[in-house]
C-alpha cells in the first residue's frame, strides 16, 4: 500500500516513476523481458530470454547516422546513475548517450560516452575520446580498462550536479565537469540511449536511478 501511495504522490508532483523501479530507486530498464516498456527504436535490437539485448544490423544498415535506429529510453534524465554491461566484437563501436535534447540530432544535442574495442590497442597507445570511457566530443579516458572483444564490460555513468563520472570495469576512467569547454554547450537534461553504429553489440543488466 505504501508503495502505491508513493507512486501516486510522485505522479501528482510530476516526478514520474519508471517501470520496474525498486525500493532502492534503481529501475530495471529491461523489465517485462521486452523493449517496448521503456525503450523506442526502429533498429534491430532484440531482447532474448536470458535478458541480453542483441543488436544485429539488417542488410544494408551501416554507419552511425541512423538516429531513429538507436535504442532510446522513453524517459528523460537530469541527475542520474546508469549501470549496464556491454560486449563488442573485434573492432566493435557504439556509445551511451545522455542529456540528449533532440534524439534526431544526438551528436550535436547530447553527450556520448564511448563504447569501443579499446582492448585491441597496444598498451602504450595514446588514448582519445573514441576509446571506451571517452566522452565525445573531445575528452579521452584517463586509462584503458576495456576487456578484450567477446568479453562483458561493466560501466557506471553518474551525472550529478555539474559533473559526469565514468567507471569502467571498476575503475574511474573519466571525471569531468559538465561545463568543460568541450561539452559546456550541451543540454543539462534529456534522453539516454545506445548507439546503433551498424555493428553487432550486446547489452544486459541495464538499470538507472535518478539522483
Amino acid at each position: 500500500m505504501k508503495h502505491l501511495i508513493g507512486i501516486a504522490i510522485a505522479g501528482f508532483l510530476g516526478l514520474g516513476v519508471t517501470a520496474g523501479q525498486g525500493k532502492d530507486g534503481w529501475a530495471n530498464l529491461l523489465e517485462g523481458k521486452n523493449l517496448t516498456t521503456n525503450w523506442t527504436t526502429t533498429g534491430n535490437w532484440i531482447l532474448n530470454k536470458e535478458g541480453v539485448v542483441a543488436l544485429e544490423p539488417r542488410p544494408g544498415e551501416k554507419g552511425w547516422q541512423r538516429y531513429d535506429a538507436y535504442l532510446w529510453a522513453k524517459k528523460s534524465y537530469k541527475d542520474f546513475e546508469c549501470e549496464f554491461e556491454y560486449k563488442l566484437n573485434k573492432g566493435g563501436n557504439s556509445g551511451f548517450y545522455f542529456h540528449v535534447g533532440d534524439v534526431k540530432s544526438p551528436v550535436a544535442k547530447g553527450i556520448e560516452v564511448q563504447l569501443y574495442d579499446s582492448a585491441s590497442k597496444p598498451k602504450d597507445a595514446k588514448l582519445n575520446d573514441h576509446d571506451s570511457g571517452g566522452i565525445i566530443p573531445g575528452i579521452a579516458p584517463t586509462k584503458n580498462t576495456a576487456k578484450p572483444a567477446g568479453e562483458w564490460n561493466k560501466m557506471l555513468v553518474t551525472v550529478k550536479g555539474n559533473k559526469v563520472t565514468v567507471v569502467l570495469n571498476g575503475e574511474i576512467v573519466n571525471d569531468v565537469p559538465l561545463d568543460h569547454p568541450k561539452i559546456k554547450d550541451r543540454p543539462s537534461t534529456g534522453s539516454i540511449g545506445f548507439q546503433d553504429h551498424g555493428l553487432p553489440m550486446w547489452l544486459r543488466n541495464i538499470k538507472v536511478r535518478e539522483l
